[in-house]
């Protein structure tokens, strides 16, 4: 596996980077095929808390955690452990054959544009290219990335969905005309 890892305002020590990188290797036994998976890791630091962001794009899905302490070693550890949690939670829905047949997502496209924080504006603007999948897939997706909601393109429909979780723990989807 290979794991880029970046420091956002914080100079990347090498304990640090063999402690990522040992931690890291651990998931290693989840992925089959670990040659060609990339591991992004994103360390911020904002007074004394320590963020740890942990992106592994896979062929099938995105495995996203991110996690913010006030030791560094505590918030690698609490990504990591969030990481195989994803993982094993959805062992069987990773295994299925439905899910086996998403697409790749590409997400070098992607323009993040952060802006001044006013109330009632827009503070963030993101670009995403929408790629066909169930809703079965959506629903993975939306819970290996730990966002309330998923836009998606309909394989059967061809309509652009947004899936979002209720209050009551169940999805919706709302679908474009």
């Amino acid at each position: 596996m290979e794991i880029v890892i970046h420091g956002d305002k914080v100079k990347i020590t090498e304990s640090m980077n063999e402690y990522i990188v040992k931690k890291i290797n651990k998931l290693e036994k989840y992925l089959k095929d670990n040659d060609t998976v990339r591991a992004n890791v994103i360390v911020r630091v904002k007074n004394n808390i320590q963020t740890v962001e942990i992106t592994v794009p896979i062929k099938t899905l995105i495995l996203r955690s991110e996690e913010s302490k006030e030791d560094f070693y505590a918030a690698v550890d609490k990504a990591v452990e969030k990481l195989e949690r994803q993982i094993r939670k959805n062992k069987t829905r990773l295994q299925s054959k439905k899910v086996k047949t998403i697409y790749e997502f590409d997400f070098t496209d992607i323009v993040e544009e952060d802006e001044d924080t006013n109330n009632n504006k827009i503070t963030k603007r993101k670009r995403i290219e929408i790629k066909p999948m169930n809703e079965e897939e959506a629903i993975l997706q939306m819970e290996l990335l730990g966002h309330a909601f998923f836009v998606f393109k309909d394989s059967d429909t061809s309509k652009v969905c947004v899936l979002y979780k209720k209050k009551d723990g169940n999805y919706g989807i709302i679908e474009s005309e």
